[in-house]
């Protein structure tokens, strides 16, 4: 038996995560959206029978017993925490901060029972698998440099929102960079020790964000990451630039001692040392999928891949809550998700301050009146 399942989220991905679910043989009980208005339209679209704007409408739904998380980052920590609270299986997008990773880190802890996975469906596509088995078989020799660019248009809405501000987890290096760290890191085996970035924010208002309210999320990214042991380890380089309309650029190379890997959007591409030319390794499978325009291909075919892996994980058990792992083994962890987000504010701060950062993964929630603390004790003194 297959779990019910209630989708947070009303956006592109979780448009095309419905259709997805259901070919698989999952059923959609419910859908929250943040206004009734737009929870009942994607609803009615998508035949969902029960829509609704409170999110306890939906984890209580006695029906559901999957829940996938794909709102605002400053959302998301409150819907999974609680979701794994009252015995959910959880699938969640990324969260806003390092902290709010963390109690999401706690509370999978606290229920390990339970399914608890990141969204980061890069992982799942078929020619980021390749890749990994090759590295793993030597093809490159000793991985010494990976280098990534992503350019695509614009990540902002057609109105404000949170994909204009950077508190509240937009811009390209929280959205799309956060993703790519989480790959180098499962296909390397590494995580990062020492990061150095640079953020811009070229398009601070354009025709329908203007006045006085300005986008601060970055919409220029450009980090290295310094991965594997202080002595030697593997140089990364990562730019992120959604200044340019028309065609996604995704590219993500591994250089090594003894040769390259390359994949360019779904193909995958090598070239050992001493070989004249490249040789086509996996093929783009005639593109096969749906045409989504806000969703670029490597993202939607990973999508679909890590839902299959989905139904093959629930699929090995009788019970509908129970699952198995071995199908998702190799999707990213809440763990995983407060590596990559402390990541991401290292490079922040590598930006304020144009020094090297060091990666310090949070043990230990802070005080929330630390600050106050501080001052009330610099004033004592």
């Amino acid at each position: 038996m297959l779990p019910g399942v209630g989708v947070f989220g009303t956006g592109s991905t979780a448009r095309v995560l419905v259709p997805m679910l259901k070919a698989e043989g999952f059923e959609v009980h419910a859908l929250w959206g943040r206004s009734e208005e737009e929870a009942c339209s994607l609803a009615k679209e998508l035949g969902i029978p029960f829509h609704t704007s409170r999110s306890d409408d939906v984890l209580l739904h006695q029906d559901v017993d999957l829940v996938c998380i794909y709102i605002p980052p400053s959302m998301t920590r409150q819907i999974a925490v609680k979701a794994l609270g009252i015995g959910k299986n959880v699938v969640s997008e990324k969260a806003a901060t390092a902290v709010d990773s963390f109690q999401m880190v706690n509370a999978a802890r606290y229920y390990p029972q339970l399914l608890s996975i990141m969204g980061n469906t890069l992982r799942f596509l078929p020619t980021f698998a390749a890749m990994r088995q090759l590295l793993a078989e030597g093809y490159v020799g000793e991985v010494q440099v990976c280098d990534v660019r992503v350019y695509g248009p614009s990540l902002l809405d057609r109105s404000y929102g949170w994909t204009c501000e950077d508190l509240m987890g937009g811009g390209g290096l929280h959205t799309v960079g956060s993703v790519i760290i989480d790959l180098l890191s499962y296909l390397t085996g590494t995580r990062a020790q020492r990061v150095h970035g640079l953020l811009r924010t070229f398009v601070q208002q354009n025709d329908t964000i203007r006045g006085i309210r300005r986008v601060t999320s970055d919409d220029f990214c450009f980090f290295q990451m310094l991965m594997g042991p202080c002595s030697g380890g593997v140089c990364c380089t990562v730019t992120l630039n959604f200044n340019m309309p028309g065609t996604f650029l995704h590219e993500v190379m591994v250089v090594g001692s003894t040769g390259r890997l390359v994949a360019r959007g779904t193909e995958l591409y090598g070239q050992r040392n001493g070989s004249k030319r490249e040789e086509l390794l996996l093929g783009d499978g005639g593109r096969a999928g749906p045409d989504v325009k806000d969703v670029p291909l490597p993202h939607l075919l990973g999508l679909g891949a890590m839902v299959k892996a989905l139904r093959q994980s629930f699929q090995a058990h009788q019970e509908r809550r129970l699952w198995a792992r071995g199908p998702v083994a190799t999707a990213p962890t809440f763990e995983d998700g407060l590596y990559v987000q402390t990541v991401v504010e290292a490079v922040k701060r590598s930006s304020c301050s144009g020094e090297w950062e060091c990666v310090e993964i949070m043990s230990k929630e802070p005080d929330p009146n630390q600050n106050l603390c501080e001052a009330l004790h610099r004033n004592k003194n």
